[in-house]
This record gives structure tokens, sequence and C-alpha cells, in this order.
């Protein structure tokens, strides 16, 4: 059983010396498997440099990685040695025993990792955070400045600036959010309840509880800033957001930190964008104080189901992977690195922002991927105007108990 996961400290961003890794690597077969952006992309670049005649090193990054992990590391042997995680999808990993305790190979090969690096569960290192990451507001200050609009710090006022955009024809669909159905849905209505305040489960128990006015409140303003968004917004991912962001389409959006750096490089956009963008943290749901968003991390995980020899392969990679060389003009507005050696970037403020709001951290629970799933299936005819709020949680319910039941969460 998952108990608690020690997350707050990979917020802090404290200074330790840490050397760098070196490969030397004799042998060992490294297999990759993560999301695909530019981070997570410089991650693995500097493990693929550890490739030479004695060590193979490949990697698989894709946006389907949460669709692979599980059956990929359920197979003996893996199909891949590491798996780049986060909050979230290291729980089924967790949960199914497909990824192996670190302790040993941090003792040997990972003495100048920080202490807010080691991802503790009941004494097990599991996993080796190296970015943190909040959702949060990225605004145009010039289609702002010319509807006489302060940043906004609510939701209410996302919603009213958004009016007055688009009531002065400034712009068409004056917001972007990353609400495609599934992962991303779900993900946006986390991050909305979590800004009531509210619990989303039961104390002490697998027991939803959110179809409750908290969860009206929260499925009421995702459906009000849908309705500022270009029509298909429910096939809008990260990349997508992004790419209306940088085609000036957009004048506010509240969007993973990870995609400041390559919003506010000099690709994919124009000089007059990417001057006007910034970062703000994330809104709050009414008077709640409370940012309406999550706290995140993401790092690398070895997996079980492979030789020891595999695993020293992998991790020695990884360890070059987030070695402080990996971090250059190029690559410090990527992330909030928790790599040594890292001086944050102006792309990184939204996230510090968000974190020192008091933003939460995504509630990691063995059974909290069933509701995110459900929330995700569950509320498109919602937000399409087919049922009210009250029938969509009452769906989000029943599809989450039915699951929780199969997987003996819940008797």
């Amino acid at each position: 059983m998952l108990k608690k996961i020690l997350i707050a400290s990979v917020f802090t961003l404290a200074s330790a010396a840490m050397a760098q890794a070196g490969c030397g690597l004799s042998g060992g077969d490294v297999r990759i498997l993560g999301n695909e952006f530019p981070a997570i992309q410089t991650v693995a670049g500097g493990a693929l440099a550890c490739a030479d005649d004695n060590v193979k090193v490949t990697a698989n990054l894709t946006t389907e990685h949460r669709d692979l992990q599980v059956a990929a590391l359920t197979a003996n042997p893996a199909e891949y040695t590491v798996a780049i995680v986060a909050n979230s999808s290291i729980v089924p990993l967790m949960n199914d025993g497909l990824i192996r305790p670190l302790n040993e190979l941090v003792e040997k090969y990972g003495q100048g990792l920080k202490k807010n690096q080691l991802i503790t569960i009941d004494g097990n290192i599991m996993a080796i955070a190296f970015m943190a990451n909040a959702q949060h507001l990225f605004y145009r200050k010039d289609i702002l400045e010319q509807a006489g609009l302060d940043v906004p710090t609510t939701y209410e006022e996302v919603v009213a600036a958004a009016a007055k955009i688009k009531d002065m024809g400034l712009m068409d669909y004056p917001l972007a959010g990353t609400f495609q159905s599934g992962w991303n849905l779900g993900e946006e209505f986390v991050n909305m309840y979590m800004g009531t305040g509210a619990n989303m489960f039961k104390p002490g128990t697998a027991e939803v509880a959110i179809n409750n006015e908290n969860g009206v409140k929260a499925l009421n303003m995702l459906k009000e800033i849908s309705s500022y968004m270009n029509p298909d917004f429910l096939t809008y991912d990260s990349n997508a957001a992004a790419a209306e962001w940088e085609a000036g389409n957009v004048a506010m959006m509240n969007m993973w930190g990870s995609r400041a750096g390559p919003i506010s490089d000099d690709e994919g956009s124009t000089p007059e964008i990417v001057a006007a963008t910034a970062f703000a943290a994330a809104p709050t749901l009414g008077d709640g104080g409370i940012p309406a968003t999550t706290l995140w991390w993401d790092g690398f995980t070895i997996a079980a189901n492979i030789s020891d020899e595999d695993a020293e392969a992998s991790f020695r990679a990884m360890m070059n992977g987030v070695a402080p060389s990996v971090i250059n003009e190029e690559t410090k507005g990527q992330a909030v690195w928790l790599i040594d050696g890292y001086e944050p970037a102006p792309t990184a403020e939204g996230v510090f922002a968000t974190a020192n709001a008091g933003a939460k951290p995504y509630p990691m629970l063995p059974f909290g991927g069933l509701l995110h799933t459900a929330a995700g299936a569950e509320l498109t005819d919602f937000l399409q105007g087919k049922e009210s709020a009250e029938q969509a949680l009452a769906d989000i319910e029943a599809a989450y108990t039915t699951a929780a039941k199969e997987a003996g969460f819940i008797n």
C-alpha cells in the first residue's frame, strides 16, 4: 500500500554539491520510456550519450507513455529498464510492484543527489526527481493592457477578462487549456476541485467525495472557461494549446510550467508574442486562496523485472542524464530543475509563484488515478451541454466506484 510520499521538499530548491556521474559502463542494456517534451528530451539525451560498444541505450519518448508503462514493465524481462514518471504515473507501477527500490544504487552512484530529489516511500527510494512542475497562468501583457485589465488572480477574474477581450474584438477565443478528453481533462478537474480546498475522498477511505457543492462549483467553472475557448477545446493537449499560443490566438491559459521555456524561445512564434508573454501563479477558485492547480515532480524509476546488470547500467546512464552538465543556456529555461547548479530562469516564475501561494501536491493515492480516469472520461457530455453538473458528478462517482471495487480498494 502506498502510504506517504515525501514530495513537499521537492519544491525547495536547496543548494548542494552533486558530482557528475560519468558513464564508463562495462555492460548492460538501457531502454527508456518517458513523456515527450523538451526537458525530458534533455535528460534522455544525457543518458543516450552513455551508449558505446559495451552498452546499448535507446529511448521511446511519447505522449502515450502512461498507456504503455504498466504492460511494458509487467513483461519479464521488462520491455523498458527505465520509466520516467511523475506524481501520478508512478502510482500504478508502485501498486503492481513493477519498479525496484534504488537505495543501494543511490548509495553506490548517487551520493551527490540532493535530499529533495529522493522520492522516498516507506523508507525505500523509488524515484529520482529531476524537475518540479505545475500548471499556472500564462498571459499576454499587451492584450491585457489593451483591454485595461490587471493580471487575474482568480478564475472569476479570468472569465471576466476573457469576456471583455472578446467583446472588444481583440480575440475570438481568448482562453485555451489542456482539455483533451481523457487524462488531460481529468487533470483539469483535479486542479479545479483542489482549488475548493475540499478532500476528494472520505478521510481514511477510498470512497469518493466529489458529488457535492464543491464538485458542482468546480465543474461550472470549467464550463465557463471552456465557453471562451476554441470550439475544438476537447481535442487540445499541451502541444495543441502551446501551438495556439505561439500563433497569437490566445490571451490566457493555465499551462504546464515546463512549456514556458519552449514558448518563450525564438522558434514557432513571433518576437512580439514572445516579448508579451508573461507568467503568474495559477488562479484561485473564488476567494478560497488556494491556487486551483497541483504541484508535480518528474523523475526516473528503474524496472523490477530486469537483470541487476541492466538496472545498474540504467541508473548510471540516467545519472548522466541528470548531471549538472545538462543545464546550459539552451536548456536552463526548459524546467524548474532540481539539479545542482540550476539558477531559476524567468520562465520558472509561474511555478515558484504557484508553489509559494500554497498550491497542493497532486494527491498521490493508490486509487487516485481511478478517479482521474473517471473524470477524464465522463466530463465530455457536461462540457458539451448534454447533461447537468450533478449528473456528470454522479457519472464520475459511479465509474470510479466500479473501478475501485474491481481493484479491491472498496468492498
